[in-house]
């Protein structure tokens, strides 16, 4: 009796074992790490108090999302930088599963279509301490980008007024990233739209991050409608002032939290947008919002946040009190995209276009500047060509170290061409002409023939006088070839 008891122990132990191996769960599918960087305690202008409010809500949050977090706050230049190098080398031994989030809290700038987190010891004298005193976004991101990962967020809190009075030319806000343009699989949001300045709020958080904190605990939300949400909530508490705006090249699906998908409330007016469909024309946004009231059809353009949207509700409410908003909006929204185009460009052609339209915007000094940049750049390309030496025919370079042969007049002599076709064509009567192919013995290549020249009381003969001259420029094309192109790679050096 003891045999079956025992087996249907080792038979039920196995069964529940197999069953643990062949259920995957959540943690097991993909690792999360985040990085929370909080600026508050900068050393020459005031101190952000929110931004270490809004790093602390943020720690917590993450963490219950299943994230291992690493919190960082008031970080000097250099701390910054290895604060960075150290979350990518646990990014990276994390594995290709791994989903890397990164949120910063703090200041921001744009510098010559650059963005720069800013660290607490930052003290610029003007703009071109900028690249040296701060981080740029772009290294954030490469740096993760490099990496084998499932997915990268960056929650970048990090648009509030620019506080250094050194830097008048700097434009307000940051400027558009496009994911799309780097790394598949990366989201990036920020507090408030590319070119505008965010509110750091009255409250102890920010109005993003009180934002986020609330929106993203709802269960069962794709990250893109998570901060859809998260841009109609900070509108409204804003009264329009600020709406955040993001971007995303995310290949796999994303949540905060898992749950009951018929938990998921309805945002108003999403039943008629696709969360991830792509950007729609005018004429479909006319189709839309024909009909519907005005502050349905607010919250379907806010939620969208497109220029063909804000279009379209500008066109059919235009009596509406958020008009207005939305104008100023969209027309700012037009012009970063300009500018985003003329700094990818990067050409005297992409300035000068941005500037026909743009003129007096808070980015045409940087715009001229870059232009006169480019302008430069352009002029010393055909000087320096012009002082790369020419090429030099092979056969006016040294034959020897201890010899020069003399320049001819023009690259091309004349004289030379039907000598070394006499040369082949004439056969010298001293050569004796092998009749059987099989046994006959043919020089190396290398090897050179000299023949003695008649005896000089008789006079050399026509046909010698002209195979000399052949053989002559067959040693001086042929062993100085090779001389002759040392030299000419020496004066490339030069």
């Amino acid at each position: 009796m003891r045999r079956p008891i025992l087996r249907n122990l080792f038979l039920a132990s196995g069964l529940l074992a197999l069953t643990q191996l062949t259920i995957p769960t959540e943690a097991a599918a993909e690792a999360r790490l985040a990085l929370v960087i909080g600026q508050s305690a900068y050393r020459t202008v005031p101190e952000l108090p929110n931004a270490a409010n809004d790093a602390k809500g943020m720690t917590e949050l993450l963490g219950n999302a299943g994230f291992t977090v690493t919190t960082a706050s008031n970080l000097a230049q250099n701390d910054m930088r290895q604060a960075i190098s150290d979350f990518a080398g646990k990014v990276s031994a994390s594995g290709a599963d791994t989903v890397a989030l990164v949120f910063y809290a703090g200041h921001g700038l744009q510098i010559d279509g650059e963005n720069y987190l800013v660290p607490v010891d930052l003290d610029p004298k003007r703009e071109a301490d900028i690249p040296l005193q701060g981080v740029r976004l772009n290294d954030l991101l490469n740096t993760l980008g490099a990496l084998p990962t499932r997915a990268r967020i960056f929650m970048l809190d990090a648009c509030r007024n620019n506080p250094f009075p050194a830097l008048s030319g700097a434009g307000h806000g940051l400027a558009i990233v496009d994911t799309k343009a780097g790394a598949p699989g990366s989201f990036i949001s920020y507090s408030t739209s590319p070119g505008s300045e965010a509110e750091d709020g009255s409250g102890i958080d920010s109005p993003y991050t009180t934002a986020a904190l609330t929106v993203a605990k709802q269960p069962n939300l794709p990250i893109e409608e998570v901060f859809k949400r998260i841009r109609v909530a900070v509108a409204q508490s804003t009264d329009g002032r600020q709406i955040p705006w993001e971007s995303s090249s995310l290949t796999t699906d994303f949540k905060f939290f898992g749950g009951d998908s018929s938990a998921q409330t309805a945002l108003p007016g999403a039943s008629s947008m696709a969360l991830a469909g792509g950007t729609r024309s005018l004429e479909d946004w006319r189709k839309d919002l024909q009909g519907k009231p005005a502050m349905v059809a607010y919250e379907m353009v806010i939620t969208d946040d497109t220029v063909p949207a804000y279009q379209a509700y500008i066109e059919l409410y235009g009596q509406d009190t958020r008009t207005p908003r939305l104008r100023t909006i969209m027309e700012r929204r037009r012009q970063m995209l300009a500018w985003e185009r003329a700094t990818a460009i990067n050409t005297r052609a992409s300035f000068e276009a941005y500037l026909a339209n743009w003129d007096n915007s808070d980015l045409a000094a940087t715009a001229r500047r870059l232009l006169l940049r480019v302008q430069n750049r352009n002029y010393v390309l055909p000087v320096a060509a012009a002082a790369t030496p020419a090429p030099i025919a092979v056969a006016l370079a040294p034959t020897c170290p201890c010899s020069t042969p003399t320049a001819p007049a023009s690259p091309v002599n004349p004289t030379i061409a039907p000598v070394i076709k006499k040369r082949v064509d004439d056969t010298p009567p001293k050569r004796k002409v092998v009749d059987t192919p099989p046994r006959q013995r043919r020089p190396p290549p290398d090897e050179v023939i000299y023949e003695r020249a008649p005896p000089p009381d008789r006079g050399p003969p026509p046909g010698a006088i002209m195979q000399g001259i052949g053989i002559g420029v067959g040693i001086g094309m042929g062993m100085g070839g090779g001389r002759g192109g040392d030299y000419h790679n020496d004066r490339g050096r030069y």
